[in-house]
């Protein structure tokens, strides 16, 4: 084979820092599309993002030519510094130091789709941390690592 295929979908998941409500409605879509844009000229072509106030998610396809470290860090980074940049918020804004990054097979990038898109409908009833632990749980991660 003269050259690398990869296609490895990431489902990623991170909170504002001390899971701060910040992520208004009234900024939600500039702060998605902003992510969605770095991810694209870091080659990672992106199927949805969405969240709530206090925390996102993202499938994307990680880059053959990119660390999913780097993804993250360039991810957060950028959009922080953005968010306080353009002045969206009338606080200073971070995202929280760490993330979750779940690989996702081809037959369940609809369902995960479908999870990220419902996430209003989804947090009426459970917390960021219920739902995070229940990740951690269902890809056998210990949380107290």
């Amino acid at each position: 084979m003269s050259h690398s295929l990869t296609k490895i979908w990431i489902h990623a998941i991170f909170g504002t820092k001390d899971r701060q409500p910040l992520i208004k409605k009234t900024v939600s879509d500039r702060v998605y599309e902003y992510i969605r844009a770095i991810l694209e000229d870091l080659e990672c072509p992106v199927n949805i993002v969405n969240g709530v106030e206090d925390h996102i998610h993202i499938l994307f396809q990680l880059s053959p030519s990119r660390a999913l470290a780097e993804v993250m860090q360039n991810i957060k980074g950028k959009s922080s510094h953005w968010i306080n940049q353009e002045n969206l918020l009338r606080t200073k804004f971070a995202w929280q130091k760490g993330y979750g990054a779940f690989s996702v097979s081809e037959s369940a990038v609809t369902n995960v789709r479908n999870y990220i898109r419902d996430q209003e409908k989804r947090h009426k009833r459970m917390s960021f941390s219920e739902e995070y632990s229940l990740f951690l749980e269902r890809y056998g991660i210990d949380g107290n690592r």
